[in-house]
Protein backbone atom coordinates (compact mmCIF):
# COMPACT_ATOMS: atom_id res chain seq x y z
CA UNK A 1 0.00 0.00 0.00
CA UNK A 2 1.39 3.58 -1.31
CA UNK A 3 0.93 6.07 1.36
CA UNK A 4 0.33 9.60 0.46
CA UNK A 5 3.29 12.08 1.68
CA UNK A 6 1.53 13.70 4.58
CA UNK A 7 0.96 10.18 5.76
CA UNK A 8 4.65 9.16 5.50
CA UNK A 9 5.62 12.37 6.99
CA UNK A 10 3.48 11.10 10.08
CA UNK A 11 5.38 8.10 10.66
CA UNK A 12 8.73 9.80 10.37
CA UNK A 13 7.87 12.17 13.06
CA UNK A 14 6.74 8.97 14.89
CA UNK A 15 9.75 7.81 14.30
CA UNK A 16 11.97 10.56 15.31
CA UNK A 17 12.46 11.18 11.50
CA UNK A 18 13.57 15.69 11.27
CA UNK A 19 10.52 16.73 9.35
CA UNK A 20 8.77 20.07 8.93
CA UNK A 21 5.14 21.66 11.18
CA UNK A 22 2.96 20.83 8.32
CA UNK A 23 -1.00 20.11 8.23
CA UNK A 24 -3.56 18.81 5.29
CA UNK A 25 -6.37 20.39 4.12
CA UNK A 26 -9.28 19.71 1.57
CA UNK A 27 -10.49 22.98 1.20
CA UNK A 28 -9.22 26.67 0.74
CA UNK A 29 -10.62 27.63 3.84
CA UNK A 30 -8.75 24.73 5.98
CA UNK A 31 -5.57 26.22 3.68
CA UNK A 32 -5.81 29.46 5.31
CA UNK A 33 -6.36 28.42 8.62
CA UNK A 34 -3.32 25.72 8.58
CA UNK A 35 -0.98 28.26 7.04
CA UNK A 36 -2.05 30.51 9.63
CA UNK A 37 -1.26 28.09 12.71
CA UNK A 38 2.46 27.17 10.84
CA UNK A 39 3.26 30.84 10.27
CA UNK A 40 5.82 32.19 7.53
CA UNK A 41 5.48 30.99 4.30
CA UNK A 42 4.52 27.04 3.14
CA UNK A 43 4.22 25.64 0.58
CA UNK A 44 1.03 23.65 -0.67
CA UNK A 45 1.56 20.42 -2.36
CA UNK A 46 -0.94 18.23 -3.72
CA UNK A 47 -1.37 14.87 -2.16
CA UNK A 48 -1.96 12.12 -4.35
CA UNK A 49 0.15 9.02 -5.18
CA UNK A 50 1.83 9.61 -8.20
CA UNK A 51 5.48 11.60 -9.28
CA UNK A 52 5.53 15.05 -11.38
CA UNK A 53 3.41 17.08 -8.74
CA UNK A 54 5.37 19.74 -9.54
CA UNK A 55 5.57 19.97 -12.74
CA UNK A 56 1.86 19.17 -13.10
CA UNK A 57 1.25 22.67 -10.77
CA UNK A 58 0.50 20.93 -7.93
CA UNK A 59 3.28 22.38 -6.14
CA UNK A 60 3.43 26.08 -4.83
CA UNK A 61 4.82 28.42 -2.70
CA UNK A 62 2.56 30.55 -0.85
CA UNK A 63 3.71 34.16 0.82
CA UNK A 64 1.30 34.39 3.37
CA UNK A 65 -1.95 32.50 4.63
CA UNK A 66 -4.09 34.36 2.04
CA UNK A 67 -1.73 32.91 -0.52
CA UNK A 68 -2.11 29.89 1.12
CA UNK A 69 -5.84 29.77 0.58
CA UNK A 70 -6.03 31.18 -2.89
CA UNK A 71 -3.01 28.22 -4.35
CA UNK A 72 -4.93 25.52 -2.45
CA UNK A 73 -7.99 26.57 -4.27
CA UNK A 74 -6.21 26.33 -7.60
CA UNK A 75 -4.79 22.84 -6.88
CA UNK A 76 -7.43 21.36 -4.83
CA UNK A 77 -9.47 19.90 -8.21
CA UNK A 78 -6.75 19.46 -9.91
CA UNK A 79 -6.25 16.10 -12.01
CA UNK A 80 -2.50 15.14 -11.98
CA UNK A 81 -2.13 12.01 -14.46
CA UNK A 82 -5.24 11.02 -13.90
CA UNK A 83 -5.36 11.25 -10.00
CA UNK A 84 -7.63 14.13 -8.84
CA UNK A 85 -6.39 16.18 -5.88
CA UNK A 86 -8.41 16.08 -3.05
CA UNK A 87 -6.34 17.10 -0.32
CA UNK A 88 -3.21 19.57 0.09
CA UNK A 89 -0.55 19.54 2.56
CA UNK A 90 0.36 22.58 4.00
CA UNK A 91 4.41 22.50 5.08
CA UNK A 92 6.68 25.05 6.03
CA UNK A 93 8.76 26.37 3.78
CA UNK A 94 12.58 25.64 4.01
CA UNK A 95 15.66 27.74 3.63
CA UNK A 96 17.00 24.89 1.34
CA UNK A 97 21.00 25.00 0.81
CA UNK A 98 21.56 21.44 -0.26
CA UNK A 99 19.40 18.61 -1.52
CA UNK A 100 20.35 14.90 -1.12
CA UNK A 101 18.57 11.38 -1.55
CA UNK A 102 17.84 8.40 0.83
CA UNK A 103 16.04 5.61 0.58
CA UNK A 104 15.32 2.05 1.87
CA UNK A 105 13.77 -0.59 0.13
CA UNK A 106 13.24 -4.33 -0.62
CA UNK A 107 15.21 -6.02 -3.62
CA UNK A 108 13.60 -8.82 -4.45
CA UNK A 109 15.67 -9.76 -7.25
CA UNK A 110 18.59 -9.83 -4.91
CA UNK A 111 16.33 -11.33 -2.03
CA UNK A 112 17.87 -8.86 0.52
CA UNK A 113 17.34 -4.84 1.40
CA UNK A 114 18.55 -1.88 -0.18
CA UNK A 115 20.04 1.19 0.89
CA UNK A 116 20.35 4.06 -2.01
CA UNK A 117 21.92 6.73 -0.90
CA UNK A 118 22.90 9.90 -3.53
CA UNK A 119 24.29 13.86 -3.08
CA UNK A 120 22.12 14.40 -5.45
CA UNK A 121 18.55 14.86 -4.39
CA UNK A 122 15.73 16.36 -5.81
CA UNK A 123 15.47 14.66 -9.31
CA UNK A 124 14.53 11.66 -10.02
CA UNK A 125 16.45 8.99 -9.05
CA UNK A 126 16.67 6.89 -12.00
CA UNK A 127 18.21 10.64 -14.09
CA UNK A 128 20.14 10.72 -11.36
CA UNK A 129 21.38 6.71 -11.88
CA UNK A 130 21.33 7.17 -15.83
CA UNK A 131 23.38 10.26 -16.12
CA UNK A 132 25.87 10.34 -13.27
CA UNK A 133 25.76 7.27 -11.66
CA UNK A 134 28.77 7.38 -9.37
CA UNK A 135 26.39 9.69 -7.53
CA UNK A 136 24.52 6.82 -6.28
CA UNK A 137 25.87 4.54 -3.92
CA UNK A 138 23.66 1.19 -3.70
CA UNK A 139 24.39 -0.93 -0.72
CA UNK A 140 22.90 -4.10 0.62
CA UNK A 141 21.72 -4.59 3.58
CA UNK A 142 21.16 -8.15 5.43
CA UNK A 143 17.70 -8.66 6.78
CA UNK A 144 19.37 -10.46 9.83
CA UNK A 145 21.42 -7.56 10.88
CA UNK A 146 19.91 -4.48 9.35
CA UNK A 147 21.54 -1.43 9.72
CA UNK A 148 23.70 -0.78 12.62
CA UNK A 149 25.66 2.70 13.64
CA UNK A 150 28.42 0.63 11.57
CA UNK A 151 26.59 0.23 8.50
CA UNK A 152 24.95 3.45 8.27
CA UNK A 153 28.18 5.35 8.55
CA UNK A 154 29.36 2.97 5.44
CA UNK A 155 26.97 4.02 3.34
CA UNK A 156 27.12 7.31 3.96
CA UNK A 157 30.83 7.37 3.38
CA UNK A 158 30.22 5.55 0.13
CA UNK A 159 27.72 8.21 -1.04
CA UNK A 160 30.10 10.50 -0.24
CA UNK A 161 28.12 13.07 1.63
CA UNK A 162 30.12 16.14 3.04
CA UNK A 163 31.98 15.72 6.22
CA UNK A 164 29.41 19.05 7.69
CA UNK A 165 26.37 16.75 7.61
CA UNK A 166 27.76 13.26 7.42
CA UNK A 167 26.82 12.23 11.19
CA UNK A 168 23.31 14.07 11.10
CA UNK A 169 22.63 11.84 7.66
CA UNK A 170 24.12 8.65 9.75
CA UNK A 171 21.30 9.76 12.48
CA UNK A 172 18.36 9.86 9.67
CA UNK A 173 19.28 6.59 8.15
CA UNK A 174 19.16 5.02 11.34
CA UNK A 175 15.76 6.08 12.03
CA UNK A 176 14.53 5.67 8.60
CA UNK A 177 15.40 2.21 9.29
CA UNK A 178 13.20 2.01 12.48
CA UNK A 179 10.17 3.25 9.92
CA UNK A 180 11.11 0.36 7.55
CA UNK A 181 11.33 -2.45 10.00
CA UNK A 182 9.03 -0.88 12.70
CA UNK A 183 6.27 -0.25 10.00
CA UNK A 184 6.83 -3.61 7.69
CA UNK A 185 7.64 -0.97 4.62
CA UNK A 186 8.91 -2.17 1.41
CA UNK A 187 10.07 1.32 0.36
CA UNK A 188 10.94 4.10 2.55
CA UNK A 189 12.06 7.10 0.28
CA UNK A 190 13.24 10.59 1.27
CA UNK A 191 13.27 12.95 -1.42
CA UNK A 192 15.36 15.41 -0.94
CA UNK A 193 16.86 15.34 2.48
CA UNK A 194 17.87 18.62 2.67
CA UNK A 195 20.17 20.95 4.42
CA UNK A 196 18.84 24.32 5.28
CA UNK A 197 21.00 27.33 5.64
CA UNK A 198 21.83 26.41 9.72
CA UNK A 199 22.86 23.71 8.61
CA UNK A 200 20.16 21.58 9.70
CA UNK A 201 19.19 18.37 7.66
CA UNK A 202 15.51 17.98 7.37
CA UNK A 203 13.37 14.97 5.68
CA UNK A 204 11.37 17.39 3.40
CA UNK A 205 9.34 15.14 1.07
CA UNK A 206 8.62 11.14 1.52
CA UNK A 207 7.57 8.37 -0.16
CA UNK A 208 6.77 4.79 2.13
CA UNK A 209 5.00 1.57 0.88
CA UNK A 210 3.68 -1.02 3.43
CA UNK A 211 3.82 -4.69 2.60
CA UNK A 212 -0.02 -5.24 2.83
CA UNK A 213 1.11 -9.38 4.11
CA UNK A 214 1.91 -7.68 7.64
CA UNK A 215 -1.32 -5.65 8.14
CA UNK A 216 -2.21 -8.81 10.79
CA UNK A 217 0.65 -7.50 13.00
CA UNK A 218 0.03 -3.34 11.89
CA UNK A 219 -3.66 -2.84 13.07
CA UNK A 220 -3.09 0.38 12.47
CA UNK A 221 -2.30 0.76 9.06
CA UNK A 222 -5.98 0.29 7.94
CA UNK A 223 -6.41 4.08 8.83
CA UNK A 224 -4.32 4.58 6.44
CA UNK A 225 -6.16 3.23 3.61
CA UNK A 226 -7.27 5.90 0.96
CA UNK A 227 -10.90 4.87 1.12
CA UNK A 228 -11.70 7.27 -2.03
CA UNK A 229 -9.31 5.30 -4.44
CA UNK A 230 -10.04 1.74 -2.76
CA UNK A 231 -12.60 -0.71 -4.99
CA UNK A 232 -15.36 -1.10 -2.98
CA UNK A 233 -15.64 -4.88 -4.40
CA UNK A 234 -11.62 -5.47 -2.97
CA UNK A 235 -13.22 -3.69 0.27
CA UNK A 236 -16.15 -5.83 0.46
CA UNK A 237 -13.97 -9.10 0.31
CA UNK A 238 -11.35 -7.85 2.21
CA UNK A 239 -13.89 -7.47 5.24
CA UNK A 240 -15.12 -10.82 4.91
CA UNK A 241 -11.22 -12.30 4.65
CA UNK A 242 -11.12 -12.86 0.92
CA UNK A 243 -7.92 -12.61 -0.87
CA UNK A 244 -9.43 -11.05 -4.32
CA UNK A 245 -8.19 -8.42 -6.87
CA UNK A 246 -11.18 -7.11 -9.22
CA UNK A 247 -9.92 -7.10 -13.17
CA UNK A 248 -11.36 -5.53 -16.14
CA UNK A 249 -13.08 -8.96 -18.00
CA UNK A 250 -16.39 -10.52 -17.81
CA UNK A 251 -15.59 -14.60 -16.24
CA UNK A 252 -15.80 -14.17 -12.89
CA UNK A 253 -13.41 -16.75 -11.04
CA UNK A 254 -13.15 -18.77 -7.57
CA UNK A 255 -10.60 -20.94 -7.21
CA UNK A 256 -8.95 -23.04 -4.10
CA UNK A 257 -4.70 -22.14 -3.95
CA UNK A 258 -3.49 -18.96 -6.25
CA UNK A 259 -1.55 -20.98 -7.95
CA UNK A 260 -4.54 -22.57 -9.75
CA UNK A 261 -6.40 -19.19 -9.68
CA UNK A 262 -3.17 -17.35 -11.70
CA UNK A 263 -3.62 -20.71 -13.97
CA UNK A 264 -7.17 -20.17 -14.60
CA UNK A 265 -7.38 -16.75 -15.20
CA UNK A 266 -4.48 -17.67 -18.08
CA UNK A 267 -7.04 -20.77 -19.42
CA UNK A 268 -9.88 -18.36 -19.14
CA UNK A 269 -7.99 -15.78 -21.56
CA UNK A 270 -7.17 -17.92 -23.98
CA UNK A 271 -10.68 -19.26 -24.26
CA UNK A 272 -11.89 -16.20 -24.33
CA UNK A 273 -10.44 -15.34 -27.97
CA UNK A 274 -12.44 -17.52 -29.59
CA UNK A 275 -15.49 -15.50 -28.08
CA UNK A 276 -15.39 -12.12 -28.67
CA UNK A 277 -12.37 -11.29 -26.29
CA UNK A 278 -14.16 -12.63 -23.22
CA UNK A 279 -11.45 -12.25 -20.05
CA UNK A 280 -11.09 -12.85 -16.38
CA UNK A 281 -13.21 -10.14 -14.41
CA UNK A 282 -11.55 -11.10 -10.87
CA UNK A 283 -8.83 -12.85 -9.10
CA UNK A 284 -10.28 -14.78 -6.14
CA UNK A 285 -8.78 -17.80 -4.05
CA UNK A 286 -11.08 -19.15 -1.21
CA UNK A 287 -7.16 -21.09 0.25
CA UNK A 288 -8.29 -24.67 1.90
CA UNK A 289 -11.23 -24.55 2.88
CA UNK A 290 -14.32 -23.81 0.83
CA UNK A 291 -17.28 -23.69 3.57
CA UNK A 292 -21.12 -22.74 2.13
CA UNK A 293 -20.31 -18.99 3.82
CA UNK A 294 -16.71 -18.95 2.29
CA UNK A 295 -18.31 -20.02 -0.99
CA UNK A 296 -21.62 -17.75 -0.59
CA UNK A 297 -19.24 -14.84 0.35
CA UNK A 298 -17.31 -15.58 -2.93
CA UNK A 299 -20.01 -15.27 -5.05
CA UNK A 300 -21.54 -12.53 -3.57
CA UNK A 301 -18.33 -10.95 -4.20
CA UNK A 302 -18.43 -11.86 -7.60
CA UNK A 303 -22.24 -11.46 -8.68
CA UNK A 304 -22.16 -8.14 -6.78
CA UNK A 305 -19.64 -7.10 -9.88
CA UNK A 306 -21.81 -5.45 -12.87
CA UNK A 307 -19.27 -6.46 -15.41
CA UNK A 308 -19.22 -10.51 -14.60
CA UNK A 309 -21.47 -12.49 -16.93
CA UNK A 310 -20.83 -15.84 -15.43
CA UNK A 311 -18.77 -17.37 -13.41
CA UNK A 312 -16.36 -20.16 -13.23
CA UNK A 313 -15.71 -22.20 -9.97
CA UNK A 314 -12.35 -24.05 -10.59
CA UNK A 315 -11.58 -26.28 -7.65
CA UNK A 316 -9.32 -29.36 -6.76
CA UNK A 317 -10.17 -31.16 -3.96
CA UNK A 318 -6.98 -31.73 -1.56
CA UNK A 319 -7.23 -30.80 2.23
CA UNK A 320 -10.99 -30.15 2.29
CA UNK A 321 -12.52 -32.98 -0.36
CA UNK A 322 -15.02 -32.18 -3.77
CA UNK A 323 -17.91 -33.51 -1.85
CA UNK A 324 -17.20 -31.10 0.87
CA UNK A 325 -16.95 -28.07 -1.55
CA UNK A 326 -19.83 -29.12 -3.76
CA UNK A 327 -21.87 -28.88 -0.47
CA UNK A 328 -21.00 -25.60 -0.07
CA UNK A 329 -21.48 -24.00 -3.16
CA UNK A 330 -25.35 -26.03 -2.73
CA UNK A 331 -25.57 -24.54 0.21
CA UNK A 332 -23.98 -21.03 -0.84
CA UNK A 333 -26.98 -20.92 -3.48
CA UNK A 334 -29.38 -21.04 -1.10
CA UNK A 335 -28.15 -18.51 1.01
CA UNK A 336 -28.12 -16.41 -1.57
CA UNK A 337 -31.21 -17.14 -2.87
CA UNK A 338 -32.73 -14.65 -5.69
CA UNK A 339 -29.03 -12.60 -5.15
CA UNK A 340 -27.79 -15.16 -8.03
CA UNK A 341 -28.54 -14.89 -11.51
CA UNK A 342 -25.60 -15.51 -13.72
CA UNK A 343 -24.61 -18.88 -14.69
CA UNK A 344 -22.15 -20.81 -13.12
CA UNK A 345 -20.18 -23.14 -14.61
CA UNK A 346 -18.27 -25.88 -12.29
CA UNK A 347 -14.81 -28.16 -12.27
CA UNK A 348 -14.40 -29.99 -9.59
CA UNK A 349 -11.43 -32.78 -9.76
CA UNK A 350 -9.19 -34.36 -7.07
CA UNK A 351 -10.28 -35.77 -3.71
CA UNK A 352 -13.74 -37.13 -3.73
CA UNK A 353 -14.67 -35.74 -7.45
CA UNK A 354 -17.40 -38.49 -7.90
CA UNK A 355 -18.99 -37.93 -4.74
CA UNK A 356 -18.83 -33.92 -5.56
CA UNK A 357 -20.48 -34.52 -8.72
CA UNK A 358 -23.14 -36.77 -7.65
CA UNK A 359 -23.95 -33.88 -4.94
CA UNK A 360 -24.12 -31.23 -7.35
CA UNK A 361 -26.56 -33.30 -10.34
CA UNK A 362 -28.52 -33.89 -7.27
CA UNK A 363 -29.15 -30.70 -6.65
CA UNK A 364 -29.65 -29.56 -10.43
CA UNK A 365 -29.69 -26.09 -9.52
CA UNK A 366 -30.71 -24.12 -12.78
CA UNK A 367 -27.51 -21.78 -12.65
CA UNK A 368 -25.28 -24.70 -12.50
CA UNK A 369 -23.32 -27.15 -14.88
CA UNK A 370 -20.76 -29.18 -14.33
CA UNK A 371 -17.67 -29.67 -16.55
CA UNK A 372 -15.00 -32.42 -16.43
CA UNK A 373 -11.71 -30.49 -17.47
CA UNK A 374 -10.46 -27.42 -17.02
CA UNK A 375 -10.18 -25.98 -20.45
CA UNK A 376 -13.71 -27.44 -21.25
CA UNK A 377 -14.79 -25.46 -18.23
CA UNK A 378 -12.61 -22.42 -19.18
CA UNK A 379 -14.37 -22.80 -22.46
CA UNK A 380 -17.84 -22.73 -21.80
CA UNK A 381 -17.89 -19.73 -19.11
CA UNK A 382 -16.15 -17.83 -22.25
CA UNK A 383 -18.88 -18.95 -24.09
CA UNK A 384 -22.02 -18.00 -21.58
CA UNK A 385 -20.35 -14.39 -21.02
CA UNK A 386 -20.14 -14.16 -24.53
CA UNK A 387 -24.01 -14.62 -24.74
Amino acid sequence: MDLFEYQARDIFEKHGVPVLAAAIATTADEAERAATDIGGKVVVKAQVKVGGRGKAGGVKLAENPQDAREKAGAILGMDIKGHTVRTVMIAAAAPIEAEYYLSILLDRSNRTFLVMASVSGGMDIEEVARTTPEKLAKIPVSAVDGISLAKAKEIVAAAAFPADVADQVVQVLLKLWDVFQGEDATLVEVNPLVKTNDGKIIALDGKVTLDENADFRQPDHQGLVDQDAENPLEAAAKEKGLNYVKLDGQVGIIGNGAGLVMSTLDVVAYAGEKHGGVLPANFLDIGGGASAQIMADGLSIILGDADVKSVFVNVFGGITACDAVASGIVQALELLGPKATKPIVVRLDGNNVVEGRAILAKAAHPLVEQADTMDGAANRAAELAAK
